[in-house]
């Protein structure tokens, strides 16, 4: 088969695709094109969604998946998808739904779950809470605090470290895409962040879980890996001493490389 030559980062909810920044560099040094498409609205910097937070209440699940979807479709030939955190879970949606060119191989990095996984840890409930404290927050873009965002994402990092990536990377979050992902367990039928968990046609798919992670911790990738009862490859990798935010961790290198050979030996014809 001929190996893919490009790859798609998916950012995730509280930042954009400027946090892949290094990621992106780092691929390109090795000879890929990549790729790293901001959901639908937020395509401008951080400074102005800070400042009009209009885009962020105006997407949804499935208007990110169609628009990932129609950025994939416009390539030559399936890319290799990663995703950090809700990109995450926007990989496994476009994977499982082979919506066109949907990828070779797939990464899901401290991924948010797909709907059916029900581990919900401490650490999970304090880092959502600044949303589902008030039901009122499903009409709003809701932004981290500082202190949040450092136990929420930068938790093993530095005082200094966790003050820059917040001013470089921080947006609000959309409340009602939050809200929806905890209420999907609950409602019948069907939600947004529904994948088929026995797609035996879906492409392999790597779990990178950091093991300080407060908002989806390893029990979380776990669990979510384990619902997969199809034939294809399903695995999960944890590394000791990471955080949410961990493609911005001192080390991120070994796990791009690590993330991208494994794409690359499971790539699917």
């Amino acid at each position: 088969m001929t190996m893919p030559d490009t790859i798609v980062l998916v950012h995730g909810f509280w930042v954009t695709p400027r946090s892949w920044e290094h990621w992106i560099t780092h691929y390109e040094q090795r000879g890929f094109r990549v790729l790293a498409p901001a959901y639908p609205g937020f395509e401008v910097e951080v400074e102005a969604l800070n400042a009009d937070p209009t885009p962020i209440m105006e997407v949804t699940v499935p208007k990110v998946v169609d628009h990932l979807t129609a950025v994939i479709n416009e390539l030559p030939a399936p890319p290799i998808i990663m995703g950090h955190s809700a990109g995450g879970t926007f990989t496994q949606l476009l994977l499982d739904r082979g919506l066109g060119a949907a990828g070779v191989a797939g990464v899901a990095m401290n991924s948010a779950p797909t709907e059916g996984v029900r581990v919900v840890p401490l650490s999970q409930v304090r880092s959502t809470f600044p949303v589902l404290k008030s039901p009122a927050n499903r009409h709003r873009a809701v932004g981290l605090s500082f202190e949040e965002w450092k136990y929420t994402f930068t938790n093993t990092f530095t005082e200094e470290e966790s003050r820059a990536l917040y001013e470089r990377y921080h947006i609000p979050a959309n409340g009602g895409i939050v809200w929806g992902g905890v209420l999907a367990n609950f409602q019948p039928g069907h939600q947004d962040t529904w994948v088929d968990y026995h797609n035996d046609d879906r492409a392999p798919l790597l779990f990178i879980s950091g093991s300080e992670d407060h908002i989806m911790p390893p029990a979380v990738q776990q669990s979510n890996a384990k619902h997969y009862k199809s034939n294809t490859i399903t695995e999960v990798k944890e590394y000791e001493g990471y955080a949410h935010l961990l493609p911005a961790q001192k080390g991120w290198e070994e796990i791009a490389d690590y993330a991208l050979d494994w794409a690359l030996r499971h790539a699917r014809a």
